[in-house]
């Protein structure tokens, strides 16, 4: 399988389970299926459809491998472990098993998040992953890799509306301001509501819409 048919496969996926656990951005979740599962052809993905790295926990009744791994407890050292992972029956299993997996209270501040870097650092920050460099790696791999073009419907008409110089209505250009926000182009935040002024409680309507 070529990157570009396993970013679509994971993509498709998200898609479906993403909208029923209140989560609005694709990109990050595409990229973590990459970086963790080396493209699905690391073992643990390409034998158990294990395509996030997900350790079973306490709570974990299903399958499980013991496997070796690395974990960053303390920035830049590098400690080799062994931990029991999760195994899945499926790909479409494989991936629905992430939103569960976040399902956990703990993730609970992912919902409703549209910025791909600031889902990245929540993600971080509720330990999902100990690597340091985790959030700048994901949005490497985003960048690269063009994966916010499934964060929103619509971006090649966006940008063509953008350029054809004609006079938009007030709504369209709500929507492009909206559909910007989604895109990470205004932060978060105090930032977000600086940037926007006068505009960010209808744009953020409108982001909220779009989610």
């Amino acid at each position: 399988m070529d990157k570009e048919t396993f970013i679509q496969k994971v993509a498709e996926k998200v898609k479906k389970y993403a909208p029923l656990y209140g989560i609005c951005v694709h990109s990050p979740i595409i990229a973590q299926a990459i970086i963790e599962s080396g493209w699905g052809k690391s073992g643990l993905a390409s034998k158990y459809h294990n395509y996030f790295g997900l350790k079973c926990g306490s709570s974990w009744k299903g399958g499980s491998v013991n496997m070796a791994t690395k974990e960053e407890y303390k920035p830049g050292v590098v400690t080799n472990i062994r931990d029991n992972f999760r195994t899945y029956e499926d790909f479409d299993a494989g991936i629905r098993g992430y939103f569960e997996f976040i399902s956990y209270s703990r993730y609970a501040n992912l919902k409703g998040v549209t910025n791909p870097r600031e889902y990245c650092e929540k993600l971080k920050s509720d330990g999902y992953a100990t690597s340091s460099k985790y959030v700048d790696n994901i949005m490497r791999v985003i960048r690269d890799n063009k994966l916010t073009r499934f964060d929103r419907n619509g971006d090649d008409d966006m940008k063509k509306e953008e350029l054809t110089g004609k006079v938009l209505s007030g709504k369209e250009i709500i929507d492009i301001l909206a559909r910007r926000v989604v895109a990470g182009d205004y932060g978060t935040g105090v930032d977000r509501k600086k940037k926007l002024g006068d505009l960010y409680s209808i744009v953020q309507k409108r982001v909220n819409e779009l989610c």
